[in-house]
């Protein structure tokens, strides 16, 4: 029905549905105005609902609780730290743990042991990762490495060590006015001299094989910057050195005496092809290769066989 439809109504029917329309307009007002209210008085009793909550748990916030003090969450109990004496190659996590250790340093552990990694030393311990040097302070005094984790080479270190000492080790030197045969041919016994060490007792040895042996003390002056001061020290006993059969040796075995160089033992050969065999060094005194001086020290060690 539209509303231009009203004016074709008759007078009575128009009154009728004035009527229907006022009573519906009561109707609704007062359901609204009767619900308002309703919803007024319902407000307070929700503030004060809510005003008795916030009381409630402010009173409690400031009201001592007996749960105040429990903790919301798992506590472990605390762990007892000891000291004893422990190999970090052997000691097993129970006692890593009670060393004070934690959980994942004994894990690391066990990782570099199973990977082959070896404690030699106690600061080999403390590279540790978390390990606080205040942690390592107080463990070191127990750490003990047993020697069968320690390299085999200091077993050979010890047996070099103990032979040395045995032979070569601080010789107890000889006093003033002893001496000593010069032609010993021992570095041990050389070394009783003073201001002789292994170096020149070597080297009194290597020379004095290679002259056949010593005929004079002052043969020591042949060695480069030898102590003069140790000579007092040296004695010649009666001897013969090793003689040099002239009339048979070879270029390459005379030549390796000390005395007697290349271009010597050349002329010793020409000689002997031209001449025969040598009976007397005073036959070479006429060769410029021979000196007196040459043949005075070499005349000890000719054998003219």
């Amino acid at each position: 029905m539209r509303l231009s439809d009203l004016y074709y109504l008759n007078r009575h029917d128009r009154r009728i549905l004035l009527v229907l329309l006022t009573v519906a307009a009561i109707a609704f007002a007062t359901i609204f105005f009767v619900g308002g209210q309703e919803e007024e008085t319902a407000a307070p009793e929700d503030s004060e609902l809510e005003v008795s909550c916030d009381t409630d748990s402010m009173s409690a916030s400031h009201t001592p609780n007996t749960r105040k003090n429990t903790p919301q969450y798992y506590a472990q109990p605390e762990r007892i730290v000891e000291r004893f004496a422990f190999d970090p190659n052997t000691a097993d996590s129970t006692q890593l743990l009670r060393l004070g250790l934690q959980d994942w340093q004994v894990r690391n552990i066990y990782k570099y042991r199973a990977a082959g990694g070896i404690y030699r030393t106690k600061e080999d311990f403390a590279k540790l990762y978390g390990l606080t040097v205040k942690q390592y302070h107080e463990l070191e005094p127990y750490i003990q490495i047993s020697s069968d984790y320690l390299p085999a080479s200091t077993l050979i270190k010890k047996e070099e060590s103990t032979h040395r000492s045995d032979t070569l080790g601080y010789p107890v030197k000889i006093a003033e006015g002893e001496t000593i045969d010069l032609n010993a041919g021992d570095t041990t016994v050389y070394r009783k001299v003073p201001g002789i060490g292994s170096y020149y007792a070597r080297k009194i040895q290597d020379y004095g094989n290679k002259l056949g042996g010593y005929v004079s003390i002052d043969q020591l002056d042949e060695i480069a910057n030898f102590p003069q001061e140790a000579k007092q020290y040296f004695a010649l006993p009666k001897g013969q050195p090793k003689k040099l059969r002239i009339n048979r040796l070879s270029l390459n075995e005379l030549k390796q005496h000390p005395y007697i160089s290349y271009s010597q033992a050349k002329a010793i050969l020409d000689y002997r092809r031209l001449y025969g065999d040598i009976h007397s060094l005073k036959d070479l005194s006429l060769l410029p290769e021979f000196s007196e001086q040459a043949i005075s020290r070499l005349e000890p060690y000719i054998s003219y066989e």
